[in-house]
């Protein structure tokens, strides 16, 4: 069986109300046009009428517009450990700042600014 052959198949992905995602409009993707992929909040799921598959409505966060009836096949989770991760693995032993990322130090920055003397317990 060649390559083209082949069927590729994906684990069906659920997201829940307040997943944070990536999607594509996968018109102007194709199309080769600019402003095809956003970041999003999922409000809800529902059943398409159509296809009789689940689709998402999300909040596009760099607008704070609704998009209405995204396909889960171009979207993709975004993990909050993928976020988190230079914050969490921050070297807040060391004595130079520049040992951290621009992330892990506004972090401790605004965590230290909440008039907060202590640090989370580290993982």
């Amino acid at each position: 069986m060649t390559q083209s052959q082949k069927q590729v198949t994906r684990r069906a992905v659920t997201y829940t109300k307040g997943d944070i995602v990536l999607f594509r409009v996968p018109e102007k993707f194709w199309l080769g046009q600019s402003g095809h992929t956003y970041i999003g909040r999922v409000e809800r799921s529902w059943l398409h009428p159509d296809t009789r598959k689940v689709h998402y409505d999300l909040t596009e966060l760099s607008a704070n517009r609704a998009r209405a009836g995204i396909d889960p096949d171009y979207m993709r989770l975004l993990p909050p450990a993928d976020a988190m991760h230079d914050i969490d693995t921050a070297p807040l032993s060391e004595p130079d700042a520049g040992a951290m990322t621009p992330a892990a130090v506004a972090w401790l920055r605004r965590h230290l600014a909440q008039a907060s003397s202590t640090l989370p317990a580290p993982r």
